[in-house]
């Protein structure tokens, strides 16, 4: 049976991608040896992180004065790392879910946070609108897309103070104006790559700007002049992320993962309005393409754990919901296909049918 991969991270990866890295781990580029043993420092090693690195300026059109780093620790770490480096006295955050309410915790260690505006009073069922930042602010930071909760801010918002984002799971799903950004983190593992690297784009002339001591490791700049070799970096998951953003670039870049990323959301939400079972969890104006959650109706609650089971029988993987929202979530990644989405499209109409 054919099985449809709607993890919400690690995610589902294009098959060739996968190949391609198995492929090196056995042999890497003819060396005799695989990409995992091999040196970071190897001269057939470094052409990678390049390529990775131009992969991300083309692909997201990086202004000149932005630097693009490889690091390790997923984005948990940049919550630490983020406010180490830009946070001076006070720092404004956007609480619009589990993984902002991390950052934010993590920043309250380095200086006075404010909270602009949070969902948390309806479940983060929607993204805040009209809130007011501080101008003393350093910086306002913002979670693009809420995996847990299924919300997304599908725009690059307007600051009045420099503006940092957490975009691990819809980074490269979308045309970004960077240059209104100070800093861009995404842990790789949700919409680029295996797990075990993060990706962070960071604008030069905004680091070495706080007067605290900085970690060598916790410091962007260590990593900006070394360029990821300060120590071993992930090999393994940036040589992945360098294959799947050729993949994204052979197919049409950011724009038509953008223009996918609406089909597929778009005919499955349809789906869950048209479905007696089900309904969706989010508010419709900010309702995520990545992440799609829904529950049962309250009349048919008591079918949750049937409509799971009925669909993973019909090779659904990972489309329990979290356990924050209950129901279900079908993660809808750069690599999903329209034939998966259908798949599930079907499975709710089969059950329907059945009720």
């Amino acid at each position: 049976m054919k099985k449809y991969n709607f993890n919400a991270g690690p995610s589902m990866l294009p098959r060739e991608v996968i190949e391609a890295t198995a492929a090196a781990c056995l042999d890497f580029e003819g060396s005799g040896l695989s990409l995992m043993e091999i040196s970071h420092r190897a001269k057939n090693f470094q052409p990678v992180v390049d390529k990775a690195v131009e992969l991300v300026k083309e692909l997201l059109d990086l202004p000149a004065g932005y630097s693009v780093v490889f690091l390790a620790g997923g984005a948990s770490t940049e919550f630490c790392r983020v406010p180490y480096n830009f946070l001076e006295k006070k720092a404004a955050y956007l609480n619009t879910g589990t993984w902002a309410k991390k950052a934010m915790k993590e920043a309250k260690l380095f200086g006075e946070v404010v909270e602009v505006a949070s969902s948390a009073e309806d479940n983060y069922t929607y993204i805040p609108k009209n809130f007011t930042v501080p101008t003393d602010a350093d910086y306002l930071h913002i979670t693009t897309n809420n995996t847990i909760f299924g919300t997304e801010m599908r725009y690059d918002l307007d600051s009045p103070v420099p503006l940092i984002a957490d975009m691990s799971s819809d980074i490269f799903s979308r045309p970004v104006d960077v240059s209104k950004y100070n800093c861009i983190y995404a842990g790789a593992q949700k919409n680029v790559s295996m797990a075990g690297v993060n990706i962070v784009i960071v604008k030069d002339e905004a680091l070495n700007k706080v007067s605290r001591q900085i970690p060598t490791m916790l410091d962007y700049m260590t990593h900006v002049k070394n360029g990821s070799m300060f120590n071993t970096p992930p090999v393994v998951p940036i040589y992945c992320a360098m294959k799947n953003l050729e993949w994204v670039k052979q197919n049409g870049g950011v724009e038509a993962m953008d223009k996918r990323a609406k089909e597929r959301a778009d005919m499955l939400y349809t789906e869950i309005e048209r479905n007696k079972l089900f309904r969706g969890t989010a508010k419709a104006e900010d309702r995520s393409y990545m992440n799609i959650c829904f529950v049962m109706n309250d009349e048919y609650k008591e079918l949750e754990a049937d409509f799971l089971q009925f669909a993973t029988e019909r090779g659904m993987v990972g489309i329990k919901g979290h356990r924050s929202v209950g129901g279900f979530r079908a993660s809808c990644y750069n690599a999903q296909t329209i034939e998966g989405v259908q798949a599930l499209i079907q499975s709710m109409k089969d059950f329907e049918a059945q009720h």
